[in-house]
């Protein structure tokens, strides 16, 4: 069995891995200026105004390209997480109240599968997250009232990562590591929306979800 030699955990497969344990990164808010620590927040979004967060002192880090996509990867990850984990919570529908406790095991599950892949050590959730922040960052107007709009910015953030995604990997070198993981990241947001899509009309139309 192959091992990390910065990490010491097991390898799967030959293939060219990015090992992300240890680089607990320092930020500071925009807005109210304070410092976090982490490797990664949900939407790049400060834990206790939602203003945003800018990266401080990161000096340089070896493949630092490809590091910046997988971060960025676990930002959206954590996001959807706890926008899901939330909007399970406040479901007064039983059965959306079990459709996003799904959603929400489905993200921990991708967040399990990228910590296992780039040996990165992830904070635990907050249970204080406002779905507002996922409306901020889809571009989604809030709608407490509306079950609908839960969807809608669900659908909306996932397409958003799509689109970050694709636009970086078209951006990065062909062949470069950077730009293979942003691909691969798009192909599984995009998996994601068509997902969340199916789910949406089904439950417009009263049919139970597949999931």
């Amino acid at each position: 069995m192959n091992i990390c030699p910065r990490c010491r955990r097991p390898l799967e497969g030959d293939e060219s891995y990015i090992c992300c344990a240890g680089n607990e990164l320092r930020w500071r808010c925009d807005d109210c200026r304070k410092v976090s620590e982490g490797f990664a927040f949900p939407y790049g979004m400060c834990p206790h105004c939602k203003g945003k967060l800018k990266m401080l002192d990161r000096g340089a880090i070896k493949d630092d390209l490809a590091l910046e996509a997988v971060r960025k990867a676990f930002e959206i990850e954590l996001g959807g997480h706890a926008f899901y984990s939330r909007a399970a919570r406040d479901a007064k529908d039983p059965a959306l109240r079990e459709l996003f406790g799904r959603f929400a095991a489905m993200e921990q599950e991708h967040m399990d599968l990228l910590s296992k892949r780039y040996h990165a050590q992830l904070p635990v959730p907050s249970q204080d997250f406002q779905v507002d922040r996922a409306a901020i960052f889809a571009g989604v107007d809030r709608h407490p009232e509306d079950p609908a709009n839960v969807f809608r910015i669900a659908i909306a953030f996932e397409q958003r990562a799509v689109d970050f995604f694709s636009a970086e990997g078209k951006r990065a070198p062909e062949g470069s590591a950077e730009h293979d993981l942003y691909s691969e990241l798009a192909a599984e947001e995009r998996e994601h929306v068509e997902l969340l899509t199916t789910e949406y009309r089904r439950w417009q139309s009263g049919k139970a979800g597949i999931l």
